[in-house]
């Protein structure tokens, strides 16, 4: 699947949005890939997929992971295709530090030597990956590479090992402090269950 098709699967599904956004990593941005427009058409859903069980089809995966929410919807889809296990990583259940870490719940195990693929939807400054990296580093199982639906950082954000993105943008983020949609008023919404209304 090419670079174009994709953009026009996020555009055709209403996931590439403009407006005034606050990302889950507290950087402000004036466009945002809502995925839950493009996890509605669960066909749309299975040709990503496949595009990615493609670049990885010669390297003996064992085990597809994914961060919740997004990441679970494609680890059980590209695990499907493969016709192997998926385990999906979730948030540790405590104040920070250890709240800024992934593991594995509900009798899932990792074991030492398993080859293992990470798969999530979007890429800004890859945090929820990099939680996911590490937690397979920590169990001694063996990161093959990641794989994303979009990587909106254009190619600059360095994960340490193999990276392949559908599709690649380059959108422009802001610190708070320094954005300019907040600088002219722009209502700010902040995606997913909560939407501010205020103006910055």
């Amino acid at each position: 699947m090419k670079q174009a098709e994709v953009l026009e699967i996020l555009k055709e599904t209403g996931a590439l949005r403009t407006g005034h956004f606050r990302l889950s990593s507290g950087l402000h941005s004036g466009e945002y890939i809502e995925k839950f427009q493009v996890f509605r058409y669960p066909v749309k859903v299975q040709s990503l997929c496949r595009a990615i069980v493609k670049r990885f089809e010669d390297d003996e995966i064992e085990v597809v992971l994914g961060p919740t929410t997004g990441g679970i919807l494609l680890a059980f889809e590209v695990a499907r295709q493969m016709k192997i296990a998926a385990l999906y990583a979730e948030r540790a259940d405590a104040p920070p530090p250890s709240g800024s870490r992934r593991e594995l719940r509900r009798g899932q195990v990792l074991n030492p030597g398993t080859r293992v693929l990470v798969v999530d939807d979007v890429l800004t400054t890859g945090g929820a990956i990099r939680e996911c990296l590490d937690l397979v580093r920590s169990t001694g199982a063996e990161l093959v590479g990641t794989a994303v639906l979009a990587d909106r950082s254009g190619g600059t954000v360095d994960l340490g090992c193999r990276l392949d993105a559908l599709v690649t943008l380059y959108i422009t983020n802001f610190p708070p402090d320094l954005c300019p949609l907040c600088r002219s008023g722009e209502p700010l919404t902040e995606p997913g269950s909560k939407y501010l209304t205020e103006k910055k």
